[in-house]
């Protein structure tokens, strides 16, 4: 099968988490000579010092690649006021959904205003995430905004879940230890707490041993 987007676009922007889970995405799509800008719009991550490392370690590698970046900001307050009432949802419940939509609603609406006629995520290619789910809600927010598709390819196959770590691993990566919101760091710390494991410590963990060296020096 031939590695195109939808209806043959030469375009795409991605919505992008982290480098972790984009960057195997990334280098998918940039070595078939597609067009790609990364679309950073996070306000679910907490705390803000996760959120800016989360997001400098996107910008090395997309500076790297030579990829353009757009960095959408922080809109934390709104993403408290769109998760209301869902603060004990389990992963992959409804809590999910909402911060899906609403990040996807953001990249879609960029997408129409730049002339972006396919988007998508790298959002499904995490084990942690309903790839389902992760496509409902970006299909749900490209139909609001008239020429613009959401590319739902499985980013997992192929050896892309392998080659995500194996990426990870060679660019040194920040390790995140937890989904984002503040309800997944409070959960992952309520797990440690019961197996008698330390707490998160934000910007204490790197896939590649040097780097964790010279973050220490």
């Amino acid at each position: 099968m031939i590695f195109q987007p939808p209806n043959g676009e030469r375009r795409v922007l991605l919505h992008s988490c982290c480098a972790p889970c984009s960057g195997a995405v990334i280098e998918k799509i940039h070595r078939a000579g597609i067009a790609l800008t990364i679309f950073f719009y996070n306000p679910n991550i907490h705390p803000r010092a996760e959120y800016e490392i989360r997001k400098n370690e996107n910008i090395r590698f997309a500076e790297k690649v030579g990829i353009p970046f757009v960095d959408a900001d922080y809109d934390a307050p709104g993403w408290f006021e769109r998760t209301k009432g869902h603060e004990n949802d389990p992963e992959r419940g409804e809590r999910c959904g909402r911060c899906f939509e609403m990040r996807f609603v953001k990249t879609a609406e960029y997408a129409a205003a730049r002339g972006f006629k396919v988007m998508t995520s790298c959002l499904g290619i995490s084990r942690w995430k309903d790839f389902e789910q992760v496509t409902r809600a970006g299909q749900r927010a490209a139909s609001l905004f008239p020429g613009v598709v959401y590319w739902d390819f499985n980013w997992r196959k192929d050896g892309g879940s392998s080659r995500m770590i194996e990426l990870s691993k060679e660019e040194n990566f920040y390790r995140q230890q937890y989904c984002g919101c503040v309800y997944s760091l409070r959960d992952a710390n309520r797990w440690r707490r019961q197996n008698g494991r330390a707490a998160i410590a934000i910007g204490g963990d790197f896939y590649g041993e040097e780097k964790r060296e010279r973050c220490a020096v």
